[in-house]
This record gives C-alpha cells, structure tokens and sequence, in this order.
C-alpha cells in the first residue's frame, strides 16, 4: 500500500472517529434524563435500612418522592428525628409525621404458662416444628418459641425472653415485615404505634379449656366486650377481636377485668404491657411441666 492509501485510510477513520463522536454528543444531549441534584442530598440523611416501612421499595426512592414533593420526610419512621428535620429544612417543607409502624405478636404464652403436650425433636425451627403436629404446644395456635423471627430479623428488633417467647424492640422494629412472613402460626402483624389496646392471644377455645393450654389465653369470656365502647370490641369464635376503626384511645379501662390478662394497653413507647388489675398474678418462672 502506498502512502497515499494510507493517509486517504487514515482520514476515512478519524472522519468516521469524528462523526461518531458527533452523534453520542448529540444523543447523549437529547436523551439526558436530568436528575435533581439534591436527590443525592436527602438520601445521604436517610439510615439506609432499605426496609420498606414508608411504603417505598427503598431509601433512594424515598428520597426522590421527597424532593418532588409527593410525600413528607416524617414518613420515614427508622430515621433519627433530628435527620428528618434536617430534611425538612433543607429543602423548605414541613417535615409531616407518621404513626410508627412496628411488629406486635399476638401470643403470651411463654413456657411458664403456656403447657407442652409432647416434646418436638428435630431441626430446631418453628417452620419445621409445626409440621410435626403442630409442634406439640397444648395451644395450637401459640407461639413455638424456637426464634425463627429473630434469626429473619436484619435489625436485631427481635429477642427471645427468659421463657422462650419474641420480644420486639419498638425503636429498632423497622416494620419491614420479615417476621409476619417466617411465623408458621401466623402470629405477628404490623400495627401502628398508637395502637395502644392489643389482645395477646389467637387462641379459639374458650373458658376452662383454654386456661388448661394456657394461663394467659383470652377465655372468650366477653368482658372486654361489654365494658368497651359500642363496635370496638367484638368476639369472634371465643377470641376478642379489636376494630381500630373505632376510637380505642379513651379506652384503657376495658382491660380491668380481663381474668388472664390476654387484653392488654402499651405504655406510651410500647416498652411495656400493662394488664388490668382483676388479671391473674403470674410469679412462676420455670417452664410449666409438661402434661
């Protein structure tokens, strides 16, 4: 090949080199999909959990809702109080608020009052426990106690007490939902804070029978119901079953005279169960034998 040729290949090339170049700047002009830079912002205030409580699959998307103004910081419930006001201030809205959402678990049954009927040998999970009979429990409805919600539990919310029964952190909960999923029993649900009357049981047999399974069942004896306020209360197969459409707030009283205490009213942060004062005292802390 001559020197001709080539200098006529190499001009060809960088012509073709050039045209290109050309065409991704103007598509790269044409099809820029601009982003607001103070997207990047909020979400760097935001904890990063990724858990879904808000209602957005996400931090990032959380934020770029934000920015646009489709939906108030204070939706965020895991975020530090102070990161949401700097939010807020950053970009000149008012911060909202949200009811904190966490895991309530519908069950006290802990070993020291709640009966084994039979002893459960095999994988240590309460996935695999209740496909044998249930997991030999006396109440077939309560909790297995082998900790599977805990071990699903990315934020360390959940922890097992002394008695074999999921306590749930209210500040680390998260709500993602983890644990309403991996309970075989079907035992947890997601429940706004101010959900302060709660009935810690699913247990459908009544009276005596019930109390024989479990000393804190709820007996389906009815009186929650009576001293509750019209529709807020109703029993459905021996359980007392709360409409929170209903204004439950004035209505702490109704736990009084609850015999087991299966009704119960959350202290303002949710750190503590307060029974009602006709409920039986419970002062054994050993697992009750089993029968």
């Amino acid at each position: 090949m001559d020197a001709g040729s080539i200098l006529t290949a190499a001009g060809v090339m960088a012509g073709i080199g050039i045209l290109l170049s050309l065409i991704l700047a103007i598509a790269n002009k044409k099809l820029h999909v601009y982003e607001d830079p103070r997207i990047d912002t909020v979400d760097e205030l935001l904890p990063q959990a990724n858990c879904g409580a808000c209602g957005v699959p996400g931090c990032r998307a959380f934020a770029e809702l934000v920015v646009k103004g489709e939906i108030a910081p204070g939706k965020c419930t895991v975020a530090d109080p102070k990161e949401i006001d700097k939010i807020a201030e950053f970009l000149g809205v008012d911060a909202g608020g949200s009811d904190k959402k966490i895991a309530y678990l519908a069950c006290a049954g802990g070993s020291n009052v709640a009966r084994q009927r039979a002893t459960y040998d095999g994988v240590k999970t309460c996935q695999a426990a209740n496909l044998v009979a249930g997991g030999g429990k006396g109440c077939s409805w309560g909790c297995l106690g082998l900790a599977d919600c805990e071990r699903v539990c990315d934020f360390d919310a959940i922890s097992m007490d002394e008695n074999s029964l999921p306590v749930v952190d209210a500040v680390k909960c998260t709500a993602c939902g983890d644990c309403v999923e991996i309970c075989p029993k079907g035992l947890f649900s997601i429940q706004p804070m101010s959900h302060k009357l709660w009935v810690a049981c699913k247990n459908l047999q009544a009276n005596e029978e019930a109390e024989d399974e479990c000393e804190v069942a709820c007996t389906g004896c009815g009186r929650c119901a009576m001293d509750a306020s019209p529709g807020l209360i109703d029993m459905v197969n021996n359980l007392a079953v709360i409409n929170f459409e209903h204004n439950h707030k004035a209505n702490e009283n109704i736990i009084q005279r609850c015999p087991t205490g299966a009704i119960v009213w959350f202290n303002k942060d949710n750190t503590e169960s307060i029974k009602g004062k006709n409920a039986k005292k419970i002062i054994r802390k050993s697992s009750i034998p089993m029968g």
